[in-house]
Formats: C-alpha cells, sequence, structure tokens
C-alpha cells in the first residue's frame, strides 16, 4: 500500500477532476510475493490507476492481490466502471486504503467485487489515503477544493516592504519547495494586489516540471488586470483564470478573453478581496479543481481565515528582517487567528536551508502531502 500511494502521488495536480490514485498487483508465488502490476492515474485523469496496474499485469493479474489508494469507482463515466475491470481481470482480493467518498460510489464499488466473489478488505494505510486524496473528498463532500494557504514571513513576522513593496524572504531550498508544491496543486490563487505589486508568474519553474504548472487564479473584481502583465502574456501558455464582480467593464472581459485567459464573474463582497470566496470556491469545484494553493496577499489570506476556509496552512519562517512599516500577513487580523485557531493544528515543521517550515492542518484532518 505505501508502494500504492507513492504511485498515486505522481498524479497529484495533473489528475483533476479525478482523484490520484495508484495501484499495485502482487501474486503470492514460491519465492515470496511478487510485485507484476504497477498504476497509476495518468494525466487529465484517465486512464485510472486500477486499468493502468491491470494492463501492465497482464494474465499475471488472474489470481492475484490488487492494493488501490482508493475503491474502485463502479459508475460509467467517461471510462467503464474498474470495478468491472478487476473483475474481469480474474483478481481474487483487493486492498483499499479507503471507500470513496463520491456519493456515484460510495461502497458500491467494494459491494460489485464481493458480489463476483473477491475478497475486499479496507483501511490499509487509511490515514494517509486520506491525505492524498484530501481534495477529491473535500469536493465531493463541501462542493469546494481543499485549499492550502502558503505565507512566507519574515522573522519579526512581515510578508512584505511598505507600501507592499515585495522583497525575497526565502532561500533556494524553501522556493524549491513552494514550486514542487505548485506542482501539486490542480490552481494556484493570488488577488490583484499581489498580480499588481509583484507581476508574477505563477508557474512551477523547477527542472523537468514545467508542464506541471498549475492554473492561473486572480481574483479581480473589477478587472484591473493589465494586458502588459506576465500573468495575461503567458495565458495562451499557461491557463489563466480571473475572476471579476458581475458588475466588472465588459471591454476589459473581452481584452482579457483575447488574450487567452477565462473570465468568470460572481458575487462581490463587501470585504476584501472584494469578492465572495465561497462562490469563487464553488465555482472552482465546479470546473474540477481539488487542489487548490493561495499565495495570494494580505486581504486574501485573511478573507479566506475569516471564513474558516483554510484546511491547510504553510508557513515559512525566512532569516530576513523587515522592520516594524512592514506588511502584516493577514490585513487586519493577527497571524494568531491561523496558528492559533480552533480549527487548525500544527502538523509539524522542518528546516530548509536557513529557513523553516511549519505546517497545520485542519482539526481532526490527516495532514495533506
Amino acid at each position: 500500500m505505501a508502494l500504492a500511494l507513492a504511485l498515486g502521488r505522481r498524479g497529484l495536480g495533473n489528475t483533476w477532476p479525478n482523484p490520484a490514485v495508484g495501484a499495485v498487483v502482487v501474486r503470492a508465488e514460491e519465492g515470496g510475493p511478487r510485485i507484476v502490476g504497477r498504476g497509476w492515474t495518468q494525466p487529465g485523469g484517465r486512464p485510472h490507476a486500477e486499468t493502468e496496474a491491470l494492463r501492465r499485469a497482464g494474465d499475471l493479474a488472474r489470481g492475484a492481490t490488487l492494493y488501490v489508494t482508493l475503491e474502485p469507482c463502479s459508475h460509467h463515466g467517461k471510462t467503464p466502471p474498474c470495478a468491472d475491470a478487476v473483475v474481469a481481470a480474474g483478481i481474487a482480493r483487493v486492498v483499499a486504503a479507503i471507500e470513496d467518498a463520491d456519493p456515484r460510489v460510495a461502497g458500491r464499488g467494494h459491494a460489485r467485487l464481493r458480489a463476483a466473489g473477491i475478497a475486499v478488505d479496507v483501511g490499509v494505510g487509511a490515514a494517509d489515503a486520506a491525505a492524498a486524496h484530501a481534495g477529491h473528498i473535500r469536493r465531493v463532500r463541501d462542493g469546494r477544493p481543499h485549499v492550502t494557504l502558503k505565507l512566507a514571513l519574515s522573522t519579526d513576522g512581515k510578508v512584505a516592504l511598505a507600501g507592499r513593496r515585495p522583497v525575497a524572504i526565502t532561500a533556494a531550498a524553501a522556493n524549491a519547495r513552494v514550486h514542487l508544491m505548485r506542482a501539486m496543486h490542480d490552481a494556484i490563487l493570488i488577488g490583484i494586489g499581489t498580480a499588481l505589486a509583484d507581476d508574477p508568474l505563477l508557474t512551477c519553474r523547477l527542472p523537468g516540471l514545467a508542464a506541471r504548472s498549475p492554473v492561473r487564479v486572480v481574483l479581480d473584481p473589477a478587472l484591473r488586470l493589465p494586458a502588459t502583465s506576465r500573468l495575461v502574456r503567458s495565458a495562451a501558455e499557461v491557463p489563466l483564470w480571473v475572476f471579476a464582480g458581475t458588475d466588472a467593464p465588459g471591454t476589459a472581459e473581452t481584452r482579457l478573453r483575447a488574450a487567452g485567459a477565462e473570465v468568470l464573474r460572481v458575487p462581490a463582497a463587501p470585504t476584501p478581496p472584494g469578492l465572495d470566496l465561497a462562490a469563487v470556491l464553488a465555482v472552482l469545484a465546479g470546473c474540477g479543481i481539488t487542489r487548490l494553493m493561495v499565495e495570494g496577499g494580505p486581504r486574501v489570506a485573511a478573507g479566506l481565515v475569516r471564513a474558516d476556509l483554510v484546511d491547510t496552512a504553510v508557513l515559512i519562517h525566512g532569516a530576513v528582517t523587515i522592520g516594524a512599516d512592514g506588511i502584516d500577513p493577514l490585513a487586519d487580523l493577527p497571524l494568531a487567528a491561523l496558528t492559533a485557531s480552533p480549527a487548525l493544528v500544527q502538523h509539524g515543521s522542518e528546516i530548509l536551508g536557513p529557513d523553516r517550515l511549519v505546517r497545520y492542518e485542519r482539526h481532526g484532518a490527516d495532514p495533506s502531502p
């Protein structure tokens, strides 16, 4: 199961709207267990992990055990049910980490396997699987993506220089980790303030992982994102979705669409960042996004904290000192609103060169990758 989980994590950020599942086919032989097939969900969500592992195992799947990180699907979607493929392959036993929270499955896949005479065990590696599939579970249960908020903090708890001027707070090792996080998320979100102040690209710039760059999402109530920004100029290469208020100017929308961006309208909100965040997350989920990374500024971060929409918080403490006139991380909220929130609990820390990463997870949830 540990191998299946590792295989499944290869697909994080690359399989939406489907979960990133891993599967391993194992035969019992005289010399001991033998792995005869490995599979993981392919880009775009198809083929599924089970069918990939069974294809690689071929005839050796008959009488073997299938280890899988999520219950095999039982419904007809864009592909036939994986449960039917497992039965047809002659698998004798299935070990699944967790039941699928998707109401179209929710135990039906396991029931179909048992009805075909296949032994089914559920629960091995359940905590790790729940973490790996947190985005899928959140989307089908709550109608929104799993939200990871990333903050880079100076030694004195600031995120930018006075006047929202950007400053390098973290070093190479932490920066590489952030780019890896981007590759493992479906989408990355910022507000228009960050877009104007930093002019970021928001791509994954690790060697060989440029194609794993997430969908870039900008909250821009009045559609102020300039055509000269790096986000707009790269919209034809890496998807750019801009959320605007219902009364934002149509001319600006036309300009952004002409550059290759998608414009999505949601109701306005009286508090920063000026858009209904719950509505934004619901639209993202409807578009298939399961894992959302937020690198927005203090207003976006505070809005998410205030609305209790943060599932994972990653705080990277750098070795740089900014000074008392620097920008606080949560606008009008103290940092303790996040770090001491009853909704979140600390799940460990690690050293990244001169920096320290501290992770918080929603109370009662297992840590997400």
